[in-house]
């Protein structure tokens, strides 16, 4: 679920045609871009999921992916290789743009709906030399048993139709992630909300409870809950680059506010870590939320 850059096609374009199929997450549909001649948008049930260039996957059309985008540039020095455990696949949107930029990364990707994958892998092939390994299964199972202190970065983009689950939302998830993160790794979330941002508000204590870091980036309308949308977390043991994040952010085509330090505080206001028993999922978007 998100904002685009450019306003994508609802019809094909250049001659070239949408696919739908059904999968297990519901009615799934890959549709022509038609500013770029080489680009699709999945849609799932009629909300956009995910958005991909096949001719340049290092361009990331949805606001949130921008933002997931920076925090991988920022993951280590430029062009080195990284371990990134992916909770969530969509059309592997970010797992392309980290092999494109991070030549030789190891990827592992968790999507429970293998339906869609096969789909994915045949309309919007990758590329075989990456070294992406998608498993079918549920992002908490995956999580759980995945080894502990190897990821350098860890992003969870969770959703069950157009809402995150509530077993994927809570501190003992948080928990998993924060054990799986290697020595300075960084553990990235999007999550949508609106209105007064209750969901955000707890997931912002859930993290805060689990790590010593923890920043909020969105676009203001969303932070003053004008608008409903997307929010991206990020977690860490040790210190977050906020001054560098800030300056890509008010470049984006879209740009977003950073909330850190005693500003996250005051946004959480109060809310209180989420354990398993306590946990509900996200919100739903209101009609043309991601239109």
């Amino acid at each position: 679920m998100a904002r685009k850059t450019k306003t994508s096609a609802g019809t094909p374009a250049g001659g070239r045609e949408r696919t739908a199929e059904q999968v297990a997450s519901g009615l799934a549909e890959i549709v022509p871009d038609r500013d770029r001649p080489h680009a699709w948008t999945l849609l799932i049930d009629g909300t956009p999921q995910s958005h991909v260039d096949l001719d340049d996957p290092t361009h990331l059309s949805f606001e949130y992916q921008r933002r997931l985008g920076h925090l991988a540039d920022l993951a280590d020095v430029p062009r080195k290789p990284i371990t990134t455990l992916h909770l969530g696949g969509g059309a592997l949107t970010l797992a392309r743009y980290i092999a494109a930029t991070r030549p030789r990364s190891r990827q592992q990707v968790a999507e429970i709906d293998t339906q869609l994958t096969e789909l994915v892998r045949r309309a919007l092939p990758v590329d075989r030399t990456w070294q992406l390994r998608v498993r079918g299964g549920d992002a908490r199972d995956i999580l759980s048993r995945s080894p502990e202190g190897q990821a350098d970065l860890i992003v969870a983009d969770i959703y069950s139709g157009a809402r995150i689950p509530a077993h994927c939302a809570s501190v003992e998830f948080a928990r998993l992630a924060a054990r799986a993160l290697g020595p300075g790794g960084r553990y990235a979330v999007n999550i949508t909300d609106g209105g007064a941002l209750t969901f955000a508000r707890g997931q912002v204590a859930t993290l805060r409870a689990v790590f010593a870091e923890v920043a909020l980036i969105a676009d203001p309308t969303v932070l003053r809950g004008r608008r409903f949308g997307n929010l991206v977390l990020v977690a860490a043991q040790q210190p977050l680059p906020v001054d560098e994040l800030t300056r890509r952010i008010a470049t984006d085509p879209f740009p977003g506010r950073i909330e850190h330090g005693p500003r996250l505080v005051d946004f959480q206001a109060g809310a209180v870590p989420v354990p398993d028993s306590g946990a509900g999922p996200s919100p739903v978007p209101p009609p043309g939320a991601f239109s």
